[in-house]
């Protein structure tokens, strides 16, 4: 683990000790069951802690306060599988609009994302697989603005969010990253109906038909949207990836203490060298995972030029450790690791629901790959 500074230390024992205070995961089980996709006095919370103005600059309400720190407050939030609009707005929304909104735009924005009272979302995926050349939803310029037209799927926190922030072809044709540009509308103006993901969390399906949205409604210049929310997307999949490691250690954590305390032929199944090396390597694992998503979060907070190629690694390193121990956690647990009634099941099906968002392993591995000309 990376040496933190007092603050970072201090934000990381908070975040743990409100989360297991206030979102235990059993916290989560009853949202479930009572279908309710979130918490919004937890998320008003987290905007009292601070935790939405991380990665906000200090002139719009927010902290500044990087990347790294942010990937702290999602590892102890990954523990717990609480869901919230914390990665959609705080992370995810504002770097966006941090990132490529103009002055006006900003300051209607970030104050609101800092101070818990906005919920933003970004709408990018059209189909089953992640990937910002297929947009084909398509934005129509004319004398007053522009008209929206299409779908989008999978849009995470999508039913709850009152700004939604679309990506539409403006030009060219599906197959390229050229061509696009980002638009904000309102929630209102767009049919949503929820969708039934394996998780659980609030994912959304949107509507565009015939959306008319003035010319300040544009983020960034036109037809140029692709390469700067790619980036923006490279720092979410780092965030994606400190919630997993924080799901995949407490899947660790939740496995050791069994294994410490469940008796086969009157032995402690920990004291199986079997088993002892299994879970040494998923130690490892681990280990490894979180040495990347730190170098990457850092490489972001000190704009290296290999920010890109360590994101990408650490999305598809922690996708590949979060099926490795929620499988492991289910198996190790035996015959209980299979019903609804153990947790095992919950971090099972949240890793495989992360793993898919904005590209999955093979994805991402196919991108380094085309980045070092392969």
């Amino acid at each position: 683990m990376a040496v933190l500074s007092a603050e970072q230390t201090m934000l990381k024992d908070a975040a743990d000790g409100w989360v297991r205070e206030y979102a235990p995961v059993s916290a989560f089980r009853k949202m479930r069951d009572a279908g309710q996709a979130q918490n919004p006095a937890c998320y008003q919370d987290m905007a009292d802690m601070g935790w939405t103005g991380i990665l906000i600059p200090e002139e719009y309400g927010g902290s500044d306060f990087g990347l790294t720190a942010m990937t702290l407050v999602m590892e102890e939030l990954g523990r717990q599988l609480v869901v919230s609009p914390l990665f959609s707005t705080a992370l995810l929304g504002a770097t966006i609009i941090a990132n490529m909104a103009d002055a006006r735009q900003k300051m209607a924005w970030l104050p609101a994302i800092a101070d818990g009272s906005l919920r933003v979302c970004l709408a990018v995926d059209e189909g089953a697989h992640h990937d910002i050349r297929h947009t084909a939803l398509t934005a129509t310029q004319t004398d007053d603005g522009f008209v929206l037209n299409g779908t989008k799927t999978h849009v995470v926190d999508g039913m709850q969010a009152e700004l939604i922030l679309v990506l539409a072809r403006s030009d060219g044709t599906p197959g390229t990253a050229d061509g696009l540009s980002l638009f904000a509308v309102q929630g209102k103006h767009i049919q949503r109906k929820p969708l039934g993901v394996l998780d659980r969390r609030d994912y959304a399906e949107m509507t565009f038909d015939g959306v008319k949205v003035a010319p300040d409604a544009l983020i960034g210049p036109l037809n140029q949207a692709g390469p700067r929310l790619e980036q923006a997307l490279d720092i979410a999949r780092i965030g994606l990836a400190a919630e997993m490691l924080g799901l995949s250690q407490q899947a660790f954590d939740t496995t050791l203490e069994y294994l410490k305390s469940r008796k086969q032929f009157d032995t402690v199944l920990a004291q199986f060298q079997a088993i002892q090396h299994r879970m040494a390597d998923l130690f490892c694992q681990i280990e490894l995972v979180r040495s990347v998503v730190e170098h990457a979060a850092r490489s972001v907070d000190g704009d290296a030029p290999d920010r890109t190629e360590v994101a990408i690694m650490a999305k598809s390193m922690a996708n590949d450790l979060a099926n490795l121990m929620t499988r492991q956690m289910v198996q190790l647990h035996g015959g209980i690791g299979m019903t609804d009634l153990h947790d095992a099941g919950l971090y099972l099906k949240r890793a495989r629901a992360l793993e898919a968002l904005f590209g999955n392993t093979a994805w991402q591995n196919e991108r380094f790959a085309n980045l070092h000309g392969y």
